[in-house]
């Protein structure tokens, strides 16, 4: 008896799995036709983690379709940014369009493909990035860890600058979407974290 029950434990746990790493496919269509907003902070918000001071720089609020979602344990922002999420906006919101473009993340970066462009190169550019997703507390960084490559996030909180106050290791945040390349990414102190997919 002791076994079948465990065997149900290990299936039902093998089916939690499944239902939280398993992609979302939510048809053709824009699921995120808004744009990224960024508000400005009067007086600087400065946050103290571990041997980290975090600045906020800016206020942001994003509502994307997750392209890639992708795990770091060793480098040396995963202790403040475990995960990252390549996002998109707009028609990079679109399945119709995504089932066109071969996406991959390694490195911290974001990295396309196409064949033949499904729509302007530089609208892919501009309607999608890379962000590193540092959580203000366990709360949401539980929900992060929910997130599946194909759902449709809310994220709300700050961009943030870090430094070591060890060793003067820095991470700066663009406060751009027009910008490609190193030092092109986001990097947000996630203060609310909304799975919003239907």
């Amino acid at each position: 008896m002791r076994e079948i029950f465990f065997l149900i434990l290990i299936i039902a746990a093998g089916l939690q799995f499944y239902k939280h790493s398993n992609p979302v496919s939510l048809g053709p269509g824009v699921m995120a036709s808004g744009v990224p907003q960024q508000g400005r902070i009067r007086s600087p918000v400065i946050h103290t983690v571990d041997e980290y001071t975090i600045t906020e720089v800016t206020k942001f609020q994003i509502k994307a379709k997750v392209l890639a979602k992708e795990k770091y344990y060793i480098d040396r922002g995963s202790d403040l940014s475990p995960i990252d999420l390549a996002l998109g906006w707009g028609k990079m919101s679109d399945e119709s369009v995504l089932e066109t473009i071969d996406i991959s993340q390694s490195g911290r970066f974001y990295r396309w493909r196409v064949k033949s462009f499904p729509i302007p190169r530089r609208e892919i550019e501009t309607h999608s990035a890379n962000m590193h997703l540092i959580p203000a507390n366990d709360s949401v960084k539980s929900d992060i860890g929910r997130i599946r490559q194909g759902d449709i996030v809310e994220i709300s909180g700050s961009l943030v600058n870090v430094i070591s106050n060890t060793d003067g290791w820095s991470w700066v945040s663009s406060q751009t979407r027009t910008d490609t390349g190193n030092g092109a990414c986001e990097l947000i102190w996630v203060k609310s974290l909304n799975i919003v997919t239907p």
